[in-house]
């Protein structure tokens, strides 16, 4: 298999990470995955379901300035725009997210909003889907891979650096301040 180019990686929502599994998930894989026993598969939810849940999620309201903390988080990695760029975005990164990054943090966190009982999005639900939606969408450079830096390091710096409020710019009111 070949990998995909960043036009079609940008294409999925999340990039999620998963781990090996523990020995005793492994076990239980290994026994339902070479057994004869017939498994028996039950439908969950129905296409129409699925369509119903995609309404909901597009529903929730957002605030500007959530919508426009998620701008910043987006444009932060944006190496070769004119404004300034924090420091490990200059050294590490040769390609930053597009505009579907800002589409895919705004419907990520509508879900995650519903899923944590919200009836808004907040900019917590923002950072909460950052990483998987993001990590993929941007590209290190040579820097970076020297340094040992990841995706995953420049998202957490930017979630760290990034006001949740462009006010919040001159207090340097950050989200690690507002949650602690």
């Amino acid at each position: 298999t070949y990998p995909l180019p960043e036009a079609q990686l940008d294409r999925f929502l999340f990039n999620i990470k998963i781990t090996y599994p523990t020995e005793a998930q492994e076990l239980q894989i290994v026994q339902q995955t070479t057994s004869v026993e017939d498994m028996q598969v039950n439908a969950v939810l129905s296409g129409e379901d699925v369509v119903h849940i995609q309404n909901i999620v597009r529903q929730v309201p957002v605030a500007d300035h959530v919508v426009r903390y998620a701008l910043r988080l987006t444009r932060a990695t944006r190496v070769r725009e004119e404004t300034e760029k924090p420091e490990i975005v200059r050294n590490y990164l040769s390609w930053g997210a597009g505009p579907r990054a800002s589409q895919s943090l705004i419907i990520a966190a509508k879900a995650r909003a519903i899923l944590a009982g919200s009836s808004h999005v907040m900019p917590e639900h923002v950072q909460a889907v950052a990483l998987p939606v993001m990590r993929h969408r941007i590209i290190t450079n040579f820097n970076a891979e020297a340094d040992g830096v990841t995706t995953d390091d420049i998202i957490t710096t930017l979630l760290e650096q990034t006001p949740i409020d462009a006010s919040d710019a001159s207090t340097g009111k950050r989200m690690d301040t507002v949650m602690h």
